[in-house]
């Protein structure tokens, strides 16, 4: 999985206040329906799943947002760069199992921890939380990808709503494994019997066996434990009242079919809601906004590769090579734990020849980035959020597996010269928007999420 986890925008703080004011906000808070948040821990999926609840929170909801310590300890720091805007949102932390940065690095050491230790601390946060009469929690909106704490929501007699941050076809994917089993496609641990293109459905577009998710990892414990979490996932899903996306139909037609139980509310998009972006784990440079003012429209490469790729030394030189040859501005996201280091990385002179013209950042406020007019195009590893953000092409590899720098430079000089390229993002932007404006499926599907979490989720339930 290459994703991780964010920031948040609303944290409920008690600063000095008279009686009178804390029990008005008291009473305010006691009036709201309460929704138990609770994201896979990486960063990629606390993002969405923040926005959702910004979104809520506009509809007179009261969230509890639900981080591991590692990651609290990350958002907190981030936030305090940021404006507080308000009390609604209640970040709140439960340990996660894992003591060592080493452990955390290792693959599927958090699947692992997520199914060994979190449940039992979020069951002890919930019997916390409703053992006050008043703030009792009316529906548990959890990570499709932490099915068990729908299932802990199940025994307390909380409604319940899973969420998917990521494509409905990784999803349909997922749900799709008993079937691959029995066709003999994968093992009962996940492993590709063979190499091959399948196709879910006749209209699902195809996919290597080697590319799925569980299995493209390189490492056999990291595959093993997020098989088993997918599988477990499956289970709790049945428990679920509703089964969410940040997606569209219109997007993915072929994925919804297969599974209508799904239903899109997306693109969750700080810039939909005319906010900004909240839940990073790190503090975003917004200097590099300053710098693009001072670009040409259209003139500058967004370079930004989510918060785990980590790439091997000679395609990092070829990229840093091809960004070079394309002889454009640049602005690229070198990542949290990499500025310090830029020139162990680099080849000789390379910062020196594109200092006019490239600027390096270790985290940028990317949905800022992509809306500025200077903006020509966006290199991305493809995770769902980018994906949402942008369209594009992709990148050939050589008989090494490496994307040689001429390739970048080739690509990069196809897409800004092509105006089918150009046409086909600006059809696809109107058309995913339309989603989400009054009327457009996405905003249909919300509303009917809003309208049951202020009924059904808020009646009187027995424990």
């Amino acid at each position: 999985m290459m994703t991780m986890f964010l920031v948040l925008a609303h944290i409920e703080k008690n600063f000095p206040s008279s009686r009178a004011k804390i029990a008005k906000e008291k009473k305010h808070r006691m009036g709201n329906p309460h929704v138990l948040v609770i994201p896979y821990p990486a960063q990629g999926h606390v993002i969405p799943l923040m926005e959702l609840s910004q979104c809520l929170v506009k509809h007179g909801f009261r969230i509890t947002f639900v981080n591991t310590e590692y990651n609290h300890k990350l958002v907190k720091n981030a936030l305090s760069v940021k404006e507080d805007k308000g009390d609604l949102i209640h970040l709140v932390s439960i340990p996660d199992g894992l003591e060592s940065l080493e452990d955390r690095n290792k693959p599927g050491k958090i699947s692992e921890a997520i199914l060994r230790v979190m449940p039992g601390n979020v069951e002890k946060l919930i019997e916390e939380i409703n053992s006050s009469e008043n703030d009792r929690i009316s529906c548990v909106l959890a990570d499709q990808s932490i099915g068990w704490a729908l299932e802990i929501a199940e025994k307390k007699g909380i409604k319940r709503a899973a969420f998917c941050p990521a494509a409905a076809a990784l999803l349909v994917l997922s749900l799709s494994v008993p079937k691959l089993i029995d066709d003999g496609i994968i093992d009962d641990d996940g492993t590709p019997t063979k190499r091959q293109i399948i196709k879910l459905s006749t209209t699902m577009p195809a996919m290597n066996t080697e590319n799925f998710v569980w299995a493209c990892l390189g490492n056999k414990l990291a595959q093993m434990n997020i098989f088993e979490l997918m599988v477990n996932n499956n289970r709790s899903l049945k428990l679920t009242d509703w089964l969410l996306c940040n997606s569209t139909y219109d997007l993915e037609p072929a994925a919804f079919a297969l599974a209508p139980e799904i239903l899109p509310i997306g693109p969750l998009l700080a810039s939909t809601r005319l906010g900004d972006s909240a839940a990073s784990f790190w503090p975003e440079d917004s200097t590099c906004l300053k710098w693009l003012d001072e670009r040409p429209p259209k003139s500058v490469i967004y370079v930004a590769f989510g918060s785990f790729t980590v790439f091997d030394p000679t395609q990092f030189q070829e990229l840093a090579t091809g960004l070079e040859l394309s002889n454009k501005p640049f602005l690229w996201v070198v990542g949290h734990d990499f500025t310090d280091k830029m020139n162990n990385f680099f080849s000789k002179g390379f910062l020196d020849r594109v200092a006019d013209r490239g600027k390096m950042v270790s985290w940028a406020p990317q949905q800022k980035v992509l809306q500025h007019p200077s903006i020509a195009c966006f290199m991305s590893h493809c995770g769902w959020n980018s994906t949402m953000e942008g369209v594009g092409i992709g990148f050939t590899r050589n008989e090494r597996g490496i994307i040689p720098q001429e390739e970048v430079k080739r690509k990069v000089e196809q897409l800004l010269i092509s105006e089918e390229y150009k046409e086909r993002a600006s059809n696809l932007k109107e058309m995913v928007l339309n989603n989400i404006k009054e009327g457009g499926s996405s905003y249909k599907n919300f509303k009917n999420f809003i309208d049951w979490l202020k009924t059904e989720a808020c009646s009187p339930c027995v424990f």
